[in-house]
């Protein structure tokens, strides 16, 4: 068993960070207190180092690399940025990734190809005020008319919704069905006639990460734009919620990682009673604690990484990787506010940031609840 990065992932790790410290830390507190998206700074530069379609075969657009060197790259952007963390696992993970794994050679060419090269943002819409954690409730409906669908519906929590060109959207096909049958998925382009965004989110954290209702009013796409079979969404949706948990647990392992950096450098130079406080022992063993439950987090993450690089079953690995990553990153952050004292309550350091963006990984992808279970159902498995 090697544990040790091989050259290719350490370069990745190298490049992300020098391009994160330089590029998006600087004006990171800026972007959260003012909500404001940089396409070109969060996602266009991603795209030209070949980030956006990391994990893709060259024939598509992508860099051909692994799981890992994708949850490095989300959790060095994540370690100064948890929004640029997120653009990037959410058009991966949800907006390209079920392409690759159900599109037709002619969708792949279209639509993933575009998206790999980093020229075009991707987005995922699946929950619904009535389906969150029960995706199976889904309302929103296509109809088949002739050679097109007809969607018409809402979709709510929707990243880098509004930003997006291509969207992975899922509607009900067979209105008598029951819950997570004749549930279809779909690809639906920004500008098409029909399609409009809602709501634009008001958040506690990371909030340069735009976030929006989708609404769909008699909005009509050509039949080939179906993804999968007819009737398999909610298969489509699963399988690509196991592997956009591993985008969620590197971004909770990066934010953790920029806490427990920012709290151990403060700690260091701080000074009470005539002596830094990292030499007290209190404060000690809040960064060793801290440091250890970083670094389970990152085995769980990388294993997971590893096993869909393999071509294994990953499900059970990627859903407590997310799970325990989520939980240590609330854990590291209120730890490294509390280092931090009063100072760290104020917006003057990043830690507040940290603690605000951490609790989202905990939500989104599946709430740590369903991790439960999708975790128990796994082991008690027959």
């Amino acid at each position: 068993m090697i544990f040790e990065l091989n050259e290719e992932q350490k370069l990745i790790r190298q490049t992300v960070r020098e391009f994160a410290e330089k590029e998006i830390k600087p004006s990171a507190a800026e972007r959260d207190e003012s909500e404001s998206f940089d396409r070109s700074l969060m996602f266009d530069k991603l795209g030209e180092l070949g980030l956006a379609g990391i994990v893709f075969p060259e024939e598509y657009g992508g860099a051909g690399a692994d799981y890992i060197s994708y949850a490095i790259a989300v959790e060095e952007l994540s370690r100064v940025c948890a929004s640029t963390g997120v653009t990037l696992s959410a058009h991966l993970s949800l907006g390209a990734n079920p392409i690759y794994l159900f599109g037709s050679e002619e969708q792949k060419q279209q639509f993933l190809t575009p998206l790999a090269e980093g020229t075009k943002l991707g987005a995922f819409a699946l929950t619904e005020t009535a389906a969150g954690s029960d995706a199976g409730g889904t309302k929103t409906t296509a109809e088949r008319d002739g050679e097109d669908w007809v969607l018409n519906g809402t979709k709510i929590f929707c990243t880098n919704g509004g930003e997006a060109e291509i969207n992975i959207v899922f509607a009900r096909t067979d209105k008598n069905a029951q819950k997570h049958h004749g549930i279809s998925a779909f690809i639906v382009e920004k500008d098409t006639p029909g399609f409009s965004f809602g709501k634009k989110e008001r958040k506690l954290g990371i909030r340069s990460s735009p976030t929006c209702e989708f609404v769909f009013d008699n909005c009509r796409i050509p039949a080939a734009n179906l993804l999968g079979e007819e009737g398999s969404g909610f298969k489509v949706a699963m399988k690509t919620l196991d592997g956009g948990r591993i985008g969620i647990a590197a971004q909770a392992l990066g934010i953790a990682q920029g806490a427990f950096e920012a709290a151990l450098a403060y700690a260091k130079e701080r000074k009470q009673f005539d002596q830094p406080i990292s030499s007290f022992q209190a404060i000690q063993f809040k960064l060793a604690d801290m440091a250890t439950e970083i670094e389970a987090a990152r085995l769980l993450v990388y294993q997971a990484a590893y096993k869909a690089s393999a071509g294994q079953a990953y499900g059970k690995d990627s859903a407590m990787a997310k799970m325990y990553a989520s939980d240590v990153a609330m854990r590291v952050t209120t730890e490294a506010v509390q280092v931090f004292g009063g100072y760290g309550f104020t917006r003057d350091f990043p830690v507040e940031r940290m603690m605000r963006d951490a609790k989202i990984t905990q939500i989104y992808e599946g709430t740590n609840e369903v991790q439960r279970v999708v975790i128990g159902v796994a082991l008690t498995r027959d």
